[in-house]
């Protein structure tokens, strides 16, 4: 992974704390699984995480119709739980739960220049360029700030992201930063890691997304996989098997690379450019990395579902022990700030 650039020498003994969650969008897809998923797997072995089911969030470009958010929840932690997120080595919440987000990011609020947000990527294109006028409110002004508050909230060390979050975790190095200028160390300095994984595009050639309609999902069955790897898009100046291939203008290689054993690389590059195979047996190949991977995944996923609600337990004992963190947070963020404790005394 690529650390931030301002990232200050970590002790080799220091366990770091991760912050790292999404918004319930339903089942997994294999982009959700290479982007984040495969990464918390890793991490999970090496700091304190924190995994959070963003359902705030989901609101800022979802508030006329939240009727999915509940199965959509479901849903997400069925794929989580099932591809090894494991609720002994991390906590993993969801984000309504613990109100003290909503606290800290009023509170941050105040700290927070109008300039920092209107700079946002996301509401220059939507709001300042397209004029989404639905979009144009205050949530989605300030998602930046109720972000920072996800990532302060824990005193993180690295949150791992995309390149296009980066600038989000930056707003957060601001902010904690101006807060502690004024008032002493109350956040830990967060710093961005972006992970080495391909974006892996839907089957169409596009951005893999659920409105498009070209997702593989993680539990999905063998056959309905292949129905949809059969006819991904591949390299266009490849017209016949008799024309070499260009694996580098080929999806199909970029799910091979994250999907399919390092040592059959050569292998796939060799009969791709030579034009030894066809796109279709290019295609079983990688059906054959899937299966390997995910049939695991999709029997452990089955099994939890046969059990009803106890991916529920697992989310009330993240929240409790998210909670219990927040809390210590916050009564730190009160006192610093001279603000009445939680109990109505003065922290005088």
């Amino acid at each position: 992974m690529t650390p931030s650039p301002s990232a200050a020498p970590e002790s080799p003994t220091e366990r770091k704390i991760l912050l790292s969650g999404s918004r319930p969008t339903g089942r997994q897809h294999l982009g959700n699984y290479a982007g984040a998923l495969a990464q918390w797997l890793d991490m999970q072995e090496e700091c304190d995480c924190f995994f959070m089911i963003a359902d705030w969030h989901a609101l800022t470009n979802a508030y006329n119709d939240t009727s999915e958010l509940p199965e959509n929840t479901r849903q997400q932690m069925l794929d989580w739980l099932a591809v090894g997120l494991d609720p002994e080595k991390a906590t993993i919440f969801i984000q309504s739960a613990i109100k003290e987000h909503a606290e800290l990011n009023l509170l941050l609020g105040m700290f927070t220049p109008l300039g920092l947000v209107e700079r946002t990527t996301s509401w220059k294109d939507l709001v300042i360029e397209q004029r989404i006028e639905e979009m144009r409110t205050y949530g989605f002004l300030g998602y930046p700030v109720l972000q920072t508050a996800d990532i302060l909230m824990y005193q993180a060390h690295v949150v791992p992201v995309g390149r296009d979050q980066v600038e989000h975790v930056e707003k957060a190095q601001d902010l904690a930063q101006k807060v502690n200028v004024r008032y002493g160390e109350v956040f830990r300095i967060p710093q961005w890691r972006i992970g080495n994984a391909p974006v892996l595009l839907g089957n169409d050639g596009r951005k893999m997304s659920k409105s498009y309609g070209n997702c593989i999902y993680l539990s999905e069955t063998s056959a309905e996989t292949w129905d949809k790897v059969r006819v991904m898009v591949t390299d266009p100046a490849r017209v016949t098997k008799k024309d070499p291939g260009n694996p580098e203008k080929c999806s199909v290689w970029d799910y091979h690379k994250v999907f399919t054993p390092q040592d059959r690389h050569a292998e796939i590059w060799e009969n791709c450019t030579g034009a030894k195979w066809g796109c279709i047996q290019c295609k079983k190949v990688l059906q054959e990395a899937l299966d390997t991977k995910f049939e695991p995944v999709r029997e452990r996923r089955a099994a939890l579902e046969a059990k009803g609600d106890e991916w529920r337990n697992v989310l009330v004992e993240g929240n409790r022990k998210a909670r219990a963190r927040a809390r210590q947070t916050m009564e730190n963020v009160r006192e610093k700030l001279n603000l009445f404790a939680s109990d109505g005394s003065d922290n005088s």
